[in-house]
């Protein structure tokens, strides 16, 4: 698939997930809270991550095959892993997403992206995902494909944040609902098993 592609469906299947971020997007941008400094923050750390993910950690590993098959296989055990967890959760159902926003007293704009930064940094998480994750993903790529396969993963991020925190009043009633979770789970394990088969794909090239 055209690498582009693969940039957009592994960032989107990271990104979006219940987690301690999309939730602290979500409330800002029902209260109306500095929500461009918020989300142009959140977009702004990943394209610095996901850029040395790309064209750091790949770099790095280009003169070191067995180094690179090894991360692959990683890569692809963990996002298998991931897809599993993604499909147990559609099967299981129970996942929402539930935030009170009546009690929250306004920020400054300054202890808003401050607070959005220690979400996002200090999350080790989010290393795993951009830097080794990512990064690793796009190291078997040429130049050109690492490029477009960095464009496709900024798009996902800067697409999901902007609408999460610009439609935060229209998508709440979707995230409240079960059935919503459970397709997006689904789909989300469809990608990351998609994206791991060509990650073992990449193991046995560089071991055969």
């Amino acid at each position: 698939m055209n690498p582009f592609f693969n940039g957009l469906m592994i960032s989107s299947g990271l990104i979006i997930a219940i987690g301690a971020q999309n939730a602290f997007v979500l409330k800002k941008g029902l209260l109306k809270q500095h929500i461009g400094a918020i989300v142009l923050t959140c977009w702004l750390c990943d394209v610095f991550l996901i850029s040395c993910g790309v064209f750091g950690v790949s770099a790095l590993l280009s003169d070191s095959p067995k180094i690179s098959a090894l991360l692959a296989l990683a890569g692809g055990i963990f996002l298998l892993v991931y897809g599993l967890m993604n499909l147990k959760r559609a099967w299981q159902g129970g996942g929402h997403m539930s935030i009170q926003a009546g009690q929250s007293q306004p920020s400054s704009i300054i202890k808003s992206i401050a607070a959005t930064l220690a979400i996002t940094l200090l999350n080790p998480h989010v290393y795993i995902d951009t830097v080794v994750l990512i990064g690793g993903y796009a190291n078997h790529l040429n130049q050109h494909d690492k490029f477009l396969f960095l464009i496709g993963a900024l798009l996902a991020s800067g697409v999901w944040f902007f609408s999460l925190g610009y439609g935060a009043r229209l998508l709440l009633p979707l995230f409240q609902r079960e059935r919503v979770w459970q397709i997006l789970d689904t789909a989300i394990a469809v990608m990351m098993f998609y994206l791991a088969f060509g990650l073992f794909k990449q193991v046995l090239t560089l071991f055969g």
